[in-house]
């Protein structure tokens, strides 16, 4: 009998699960569940869009691509680049096509690794950052951000997790699980604190179609001394509803995309082709179409956030991706408690917190990619499953 916990690399058997993964799963084999669970749009991949990858099947366009990626694709997600956030790149030599802005992410923290470097994380965040690092052979260094900064990175957190071990800084703005963005005079300041060192930016910028308000995305590789330390990842999934289609990019000057690409072309060879025309079309028509989009999501950003605050509950706004992160914290339960109560008591399903960190603890994850109706009888449910606790507490003191 062979003895798995042997031959299996020890690295990859400390890594936990994810943590949004067990809610789904439980959600799944209940019946009348309504979920704020998952990142996922729930629009459909525009037409025209969807009308471009097929007529690359019907065409029999389903041959390897280089394995940068299509070249009339790097020239647009060049030219998108460009006149979205100002940052340039020669789309032969400084553009990377990826399966999914996950791989970009990958490949990103492996180019730049040796095993005990550094990586800093500020958290709450997605959930693939610390393990991946890990994988790598990196040290994750955790920055617990706080809800009373809008969970933004400060220089002044950040110039305290450097060390002379510091490869890497991971940027996750617009954030997931937050909704936090960072605003032009916020990455000033942390590009002030990196100027004079060797510390790689990894900036995860796949939400950055979906602010709210007045300021629209900033990417760092805009801001003066930036650009030759930043890897700029993006991808389709959010802004286009392309999530199936497994598309990203990365940017970045010609020494470190070179790099990536290496890895990228022995672990993966090319992205998928069909993905890759349906991706032309998406970045050179559809501006319309996501900004129809946008304001669809701040409608139900609006609603999600004002109802939780109508409830009792505190909920920092989110200027940015499609989640909001109320605090539970006077609930007296954890997150977790917290989820699996409403989950069996309410059925409606949400995501602890801590998934995203221990700094996420308190809170939970409200994904608000779904139609007004589906959130607003989440939020009936979710309000009546607040009264009840309150009212349970009340009778405990009683007694």
């Amino acid at each position: 009998m062979i003895d798995y916990g042997k031959v299996l690399s020890d690295v990859v058997q400390d890594i936990k699960p994810s943590g949004i993964r067990r809610f789904f799963d439980i959600a799944a084999s209940m019946d009348d569940v309504i979920s704020l669970g998952v990142g996922e749009p729930d629009f459909r991949t525009p037409w025209q869009v969807r009308s471009a990858g097929i007529r690359s099947l019907e065409r029999a366009n389903t041959r390897y691509t280089s394995n940068l990626g299509l070249e009339a694709l790097r020239r647009e997600i060049s030219e998108y680049v460009r006149r979205k956030y100002s940052a340039k790149y020669e789309p032969l030599s400084e553009v990377l096509v990826t399966v999914g802005g996950s791989e970009a992410i990958d490949l990103a923290i492996r180019a730049v690794t040796n095993p005990g470097d550094e990586i800093i994380i500020p958290e709450p965040s997605y959930v693939c950052y610390e393990p991946m690092t890990k994988l790598a052979g990196g040290v994750p260094v955790i920055i617990n951000t706080k809800a009373e900064n809008n969970f933004k990175l400060t220089p002044e957190e950040l110039s305290e997790a450097i060390t002379e071990k510091t490869k890497a800084l991971i940027l996750p703005y617009p954030t997931n699980p937050t909704g936090a963005i960072m605003e032009k005079g916020d990455l000033e300041k942390i590009a002030e604190v990196l100027r004079d060192t060797n510390i790689i930016v990894i900036s995860d910028e796949i939400y950055a179609e979906l602010t709210f308000g007045e300021h629209r995305h900033v990417s760092v590789a805009s801001i003066p001394g930036m650009w030759e330390r930043t890897i700029l990842i993006n991808g389709f999934s959010k802004a286009f509803s392309m999530t199936g289609w497994r598309l990203g990019y990365a940017c970045g000057p010609k020494p470190l995309l070179t790099q990536l690409m290496k890895i990228h072309q022995y672990a993966i060879m090319c992205a998928p082709t069909t993905s890759q025309y349906a991706a032309i079309e998406a970045l050179r028509s559809c501006d319309e179409v996501v900004s129809d989009m946008r304001e669809e999501y701040d409608a139900r950003r609006r609603l999600t956030v004002d109802g939780f605050r109508k409830m009792g509950l505190e909920c920092p706004e989110p200027k940015g991706a499609f989640y909001a992160f109320p605090s539970i914290k006077s609930t007296g339960l954890s997150s977790e408690e917290f989820c699996e109560e409403l989950l069996y008591r309410k059925k409606v399903a949400v995501v602890p917190g801590c998934a995203f960190g221990e700094s996420g603890e308190g809170h939970i994850r409200v994904s608000y990619c779904y139609s007004i109706m589906h959130i607003e009888e989440a939020l009936r449910r979710i309000g009546e499953f607040l009264d009840e606790l309150r009212a349970e507490k009340t009778t405990q003191k009683a007694k």
